[in-house]
């Protein structure tokens, strides 16, 4: 059962056993013979090392986020709890100021073990073994005893009712997770893996994985690629050449974007979509990474609101639909004016009781004859007046419909901004978002004493040649930027026509470089931040006006120009203040 589980997270998971060599391979490089200086733990799921080597201080992170569980160096900054947990302080007490005798990666699996050197209480010296099993929601961190027999603690506590196989908990036998029975990619010659596909069943993709320990969905389609879906000399080849690949770490660390980011460390020749490299895969991963965990809790935070959001949306799609209709249909009112008027010009034709009545259009050029429908129970003159009055009803309900029209649009609008900023929300920004939803009435307000409201703390950047930019990622911080924090000769930006932030340039005159790189940033907070060629405007703030009456964040704009650009999120990240 829990190889099946294993199995299918392995399939979704770009982080696979290649990934994990490469990661092992240069912290082997940068990490053996440090020493540990500080451990954190910022979640549940996340600790930090600091390790000082050869003058250089390192921060390593290890994850066993279910969606997100990885390894690697990282430059991203954290928020620490005032108060450590429990699995912080046991390694802090296990681990600190210990140095590392090594990083091994067991056979091609995701699971890594750093042993480390240090002294006990009386000053004997002591090893013990830090372990992370990547294992989709199963990951774990574990701190083993010298010879790895015995559980001191690990991160995630796994009672014998939960998993049979193996317990995890303080004081427990440690055994290692059960064998998935596969080949090692880099012990067996490429015929034997070859040899053990069967071709006349087809989906050799999802063959691959199921045969080769360590490799995603993702290389499997590289290698099917590779082959050209030819016989076994073609698979073998293949085969042949990615095993040299790994062997002699011919890595490639590369983003692919498209609708969607994946990610590996082997080039991938089949997908036809941009790619961003990277010198090594620690800056890779980080790019990939870099606030995913933190999105995704924000995510279930404002899980309430994202109902609230796309229920309201659904709501004014229909009323949407209703006033259009409502406006196609007093298009007819000309027409119900026109019989009006004709009838009552030839009322002398018409007596009570005539289904109907044909008259002369003094209206078309031509002056052809109409024929006009009656109700045989009404006089000739109610029957004018009736036209007349269904003529004023539509008239009055097309304008009403216009204007109610315009309402909704806006509103649409505003609610699809509200839409992209709890996607690109940090924690902080929730608790805004929601204070500004009950304040428009779409959450019931709380009673009591309200919350006094914070400063706004926008998103901070600085440009290539120094130059500071200012990013809102709710209403009340766009508000601020571009109608407190901004000066009336500042620049301001949006993507046109897409929900986003706006964004402000403290210079009245940038150059094309800050131009750009502010423009991308635009592009980057809004909902086109996965698209290319993005169009955003920019003016000067003081042609930025926000009208009456109007929704928080909502602002009209004149002598606005356009430029085009690709939001790349490691460049952002670059300009970003930490």
């Amino acid at each position: 059962m829990i190889n099946d589980i294993i199995e299918n997270e392995v399939k979704e998971m770009p982080f696979d056993g290649i990934v994990t060599r490469a990661v092992t391979e240069d912290l082997q490089q940068s990490l053996i013979g440090g020493r540990i200086n500080k451990i954190y733990q910022p979640t549940n799921n996340e600790i930090i090392m600091t390790v000082r080597n050869n003058r250089t201080n390192y921060t390593l992170l290890l994850s066993i986020h279910p969606s997100y569980a990885r390894i690697h160096l990282t430059n991203d900054k954290f928020q620490y709890p005032n108060e450590p947990p429990t699995f912080c302080m046991v390694l802090r007490k296990h681990l600190e100021s210990a140095v590392i005798e090594s990083i091994e990666q067991y056979d091609l699996e995701r699971i890594v073990s750093i042993k480390v050197r240090g002294f006990n209480e009386i000053g004997d010296p002591i090893t013990k073994t830090f372990m992370l099993e990547i294992m989709g929601r199963h990951s774990n961190i574990l701190l083993l005893n010298d010879d790895e027999t015995k559980i001191i603690n690990c991160m995630k506590h796994v009672p014998p009712f939960q998993n049979s196989y193996r317990t995890l908990l303080p004081g427990a036998d440690y055994k290692r997770p059960p064998s998935q029975e596969k080949i090692d990619l880099l012990q067996y010659p490429s015929e034997k893996i070859v040899h053990k596909l069967d071709f006349n069943q087809g989906k050799i993709e999802q063959q691959l994985v199921q045969i080769i320990t360590g490799i995603s969905p993702f290389i499997a389609k590289e290698i099917v690629h590779k082959a050209h879906l030819g016989a076994q000399k073609e698979f073998i080849k293949a085969i042949d050449t990615f095993q040299e690949q790994v062997r002699t770490n011919q890595f490639v660390p590369t983003i692919y974007r498209k609708d969607r980011e994946d990610f590996h460390v082997l080039p991938i020749t089949y997908l036809n979509v941009d790619t961003i490299k990277f010198d090594n895969v620690h800056e890779m991963l980080d790019a990939f990474y870099s606030n995913k965990a933190e999105r995704d809790r924000v995510k279930q935070q404002a899980k309430d609101l994202e109902r609230i959001i796309k229920n309201e949306l659904r709501k004014n799609k229909k009323k949407l639909l209703i006033h259009e209709k409502t406006i196609e249909k007093a298009k007819k009112a000309d027409l119900l004016q026109k019989k009006g008027e004709l009838l009552t010009a030839h009322l002398h034709l018409v007596q009570k009781g005539d289904s109907s009545v044909t008259v002369i259009d003094y209206y078309d050029p031509e002056q052809r004859e109409m024929t006009i429908e009656l109700l045989a129970d009404k006089t000739p003159s109610e029957n004018a007046q009736r036209f007349f009055k269904q003529y004023r009803k539509l008239v009055i309900a097309k304008d009403i419909a216009a204007t109610e029209k315009m309402k909704t649009k806006n509103e649409i609008a505003y609610l699809e901004e509200i839409e992209q900023q709890i996607v690109t929300a940090r924690d902080e920004d929730i608790d805004d978002i929601r204070e500004e939803l009950r304040e428009e009435g779409y959450i019931k307000k709380q009673k009591g004493k309200q919350k006094r409201r914070k400063k706004p703390t926008p998103e901070h950047f600085i440009s290539s040649d120094g130059t500071d930019i200012y990013v809102g990622r709710n209403n009340m911080q766009n508000e601020y930027v571009t109608h407190k924090l901004a000066h009336r000769e500042d620049i301001w930006l949006h993507t046109l026509n897409i929900p986003g932030s706006h964004v402000i340039i403290k210079d009245s005159n940038p150059s094309e470089e800050t131009l750009f790189e502010a423009a991308q940033i635009a592009a980057y907070y809004s909902k086109a931040q996965l698209s290319a060629s993005v169009p955003v405007d920019y003016t000067k703030v003081k042609y930025v006006k926000k009208p009456s009456g109007s929704k928080p964040g909502f602002v009209t704009y004149t002598d606005q120009k356009t430029i085009h650009v690709t939001p790349i999120e490691s460049a952002i990240k670059q300009l970003k203040v930490k």
